[in-house]
């Protein structure tokens, strides 16, 4: 991994959204060298599935040999930014480097996105970063090496990252807006502004929550390899360095670091690519598919409706399976097979039908109905499919997770 110079040592860092995951993991690597990190962000009590608060942090960064202040930070919230922003210029005398994290994502198309989850999205994305970048500004301007690092996708018009997702790419390319715009205008002042973005899909607590167990994490890289390329990127010149839309491995490749099975949570898989980069979709489809990975979003492949579906799933009901799984599930289909179904494996051998569960449901999930297929048949896989916005699941989120088991059944009878 990149090793540790001490460079950072006694400079500090303004981090959003670091809790947990990347953000997290930035301010650990900066810690190792002695340096001062505030935390921003919102979480003060312990998510009941998702690990990891300010304060949690907080003891990670002391612990690794750094200095922390944790603040509460809403970053949609000017007041709480000047305020966390005057509470660390107060215990650390002024800051260096600025790390917009912080992203709310809904990978769901323009009918699916109402103006609650649209607002939501460029209110944290696009105007949180512009707001940290704006009033960490003055004190940036004081520092002999001043970075803004925005953990945002380089600016790409293929019309294919667009058309699934349009108030998602519009708001996170509003970070990457800020990159192009600011690194020009505060070139002369020797502030850097630069962007970073993962060549793969990065494995965290986050995605663990939604769903993702071994079959995702072995498709993922760890946190560590952001952390890597941005402790490179922040080290170096800022007034040489700026304007940059950095890929994770190109930044350590450029390093001489050339061992990336390292930052692979299971060595020797192959990998699940990240949105945005210079691909078009039919190519990265097919570059997940070569892989071993299932791409959740574009391409069809014709089925016989969900009623084949669910009589292959009925010669499978049994009490071992509803011993297994415990629980009742409704299915609201949409699109050219618009129906409703449920499968109960909660009570006896199990029993399924359309319509509503008369007992019921402790799980309703909706999705379109050849996307349906596709789950049942292994290739979409359900994190990807709940990640990517095609699958939304209203209650017990670990009953989803155990149902997964019966799709790894399913897809030979398909």
């Amino acid at each position: 991994m990149a090793a540790n110079t001490g460079v950072l040592a006694g400079k500090t860092l303004f981090i959003t959204g670091a809790s947990r995951g990347i953000g997290k993991a930035i301010a650990l690597k900066a810690a190792r060298d002695g340096a001062n990190v505030v935390i921003a962000a919102k979480t003060t009590e312990p998510h009941p599935k998702l690990p990891g608060t300010i304060y949690t942090a907080a003891k990670e960064v002391e612990d690794a040999g750094g200095k922390c202040l944790p603040c509460v930070v809403d970053i949609r919230q000017e007041e709480q930014v000047r305020k966390a922003v005057e509470e660390a210029v107060a215990k650390f005398g002024g800051i260096d480097i600025l790390i917009n994290n912080a992203s709310a994502i809904s990978l769901t198309g323009t009918q699916a996105t109402g103006m609650k989850k649209y607002d939501l999205m460029m209110n944290i994305n696009g105007r949180g970063t512009y707001l940290c970048s704006h009033v960490c500004m003055p004190y940036l301007l004081k520092s002999s090496n001043p970075h803004i690092l925005n953990i945002s996708p380089p600016l790409n018009m293929n019309k294919d990252w667009f058309k699934g997702h349009v108030a998602y790419t519009m708001a996170k390319y509003g970070m990457s807006m800020c990159v192009l715009g600011m690194a020009e205008e505060f070139k002369p002042e020797g502030i850097a502004v630069n962007a970073l973005w993962p060549r793969t899909a990065i494995y965290t607590a986050a995605m663990e929550m939604l769903g993702g167990g071994d079959e995702v994490a072995k498709q993922c890289r760890k946190p560590e390899i952001m952390s890597d390329a941005a402790y490179v990127m922040l080290t170096k010149n800022s007034k040489s360095y700026t304007g940059n839309f950095a890929i994770d491995d190109e930044v350590l490749t450029a390093e001489g670091i050339k061992d990336m099975e390292q930052y692979s949570w299971v060595k020797g898989s192959k990998l699940l690519p990240d949105f945005f980069l210079d691909v078009d979709a039919n190519t990265l489809r097919e570059q997940m598919s070569e892989g071993g990975a299932t791409p959740a979003f574009g391409g069809t492949k014709g089925g016989a409706g969900p009623a084949k579906t669910f009589d292959a799933i009925q010669t499978m009901l049994s009490e071992e399976l509803v011993g297994s799984i415990g629980g009742v599930f409704q299915f609201n289909l949409s699109g050219t097979d618009e129906s409703t179904w449920f499968i109960n494996l909660k009570s006896g051998e199990g029993s399924l039908g359309p319509g509503e569960p008369p007992m019921g449901a402790d799980c309703t999930m909706s999705m379109d109905s050849a996307d349906f297929q596709k789950m049942f048949g292994g290739e979409l896989k359900p994190v990807a499919a709940f990640m990517s916005g095609k699958l939304k699941i209203k209650g017990d989120m670990a009953l989803a997770m155990k149902l997964e088991k019966l799709m790894n059944k399913m897809s030979p009878k398909l």
